[in-house]
């Protein structure tokens, strides 16, 4: 799910063509004793572009980047950032207090805070046999 560059194309009369391809912001998880914290890169969007979803298990980061194409008198000779929507989805580990994500946006950037729950989750234990 790693964005691609955007390519020129050859059109038929020879000139070159910009094109974009499907995209997916660059993101850093990291973790402290308090939380997990995803932070995607958006340049350029708006925070009403820009989706946060958890559910079963999985949150999910969607949006979309536009291309301006109300311009006048702007002709492009190279586009090579990339446009379009895109979706990240990240699995949530299961000591996550799913209730209680919270998300900022600020330029340009997407903080997701994923708080731990207080209650440690026992991952494995013996049943006794009786």
């Amino acid at each position: 799910m790693f964005g691609r560059p955007a390519y020129l194309r050859m059109e038929g009369n020879g000139k070159d063509m910009p094109t974009t391809t499907d995209w997916a912001p660059a993101v850093d998880i990291a973790e402290s004793p308090a939380e997990y914290l995803i932070k995607a890169e958006l340049p350029e969007m708006r925070k009403e572009d820009v989706k946060v979803k958890v559910d079963r298990g999985i949150i999910r980061i969607e949006g979309e980047r536009r291309l301006e194409k109300d311009e006048k008198n702007r002709k492009y000779h190279r586009v090579e950032r990339a446009y379009g929507s895109f979706t990240r989805a990240f699995n949530v580990p299961e000591d996550v207090e799913a209730s209680k994500v919270s998300a900022q946006f600020k330029d340009g950037v997407l903080n997701v805070h994923l708080p731990k729950s207080e209650k440690k989750m026992v991952k494995e234990f013996e049943v006794p046999v009786g």
